[in-house]
């Protein structure tokens, strides 16, 4: 019997990051965690910055995603993300350096409207959805951390 699969897709404002058959997504939406299986239900969600992980052949995959939205419908999931990294690709020392930027802007400033503390925030969390998601490849590879 031939594996169910699901068409994936990560498309971001650069590129497309990732498009392969699949046999299941795992991603991070405003309502929680959610895995997407073959012949799940359609469904639509706001993404929020964090983990994704793809499995494929048995093998998984973890990437970052920022933020987007994703659809799945027809056996197809399609993810629009602001910004999406495979875990591999990802520089844990400048996502650190960026986070830390971010954390000390977020302190320095005495006067700061809501879309800038806003814009700080999702600064942070996309550092740290980056951060997370390296050190997990890196313990898995069994490479050094720094």
């Amino acid at each position: 019997m031939p594996k169910l699969t699901l068409k994936f897709k990560i498309v971001t404002p650069e590129k497309t990051v990732f498009e392969e058959q699949v046999e299941q997504a795992t991603l991070m939406t405003g309502n929680g965690q959610i895995t997407i299986l073959p012949n799940h239900i359609n469904y639509i969600a706001n993404l929020i910055p964090g983990e994704a992980m793809i499995k494929k052949d048995g093998k998984e995959t973890y990437l970052s995603i920022s933020g987007g939205f994703i659809e799945f419908n027809s056996n197809a999931l399609t993810v629009l993300a602001d910004t999406a990294e495979r875990a591999d690709e990802i520089d844990l020392v400048r996502a650190k350096e960026a986070r830390k930027k971010a954390e000390e802007l977020k302190n320095q400033t005495i006067s700061i409207n809501e879309e800038e503390y806003a814009r700080v925030a999702a600064a942070i969390q996309k550092e740290s959805a980056r951060i997370n998601v390296a050190r997990k490849h890196h313990t898995k590879k069994g490479l050094k951390m720094e």
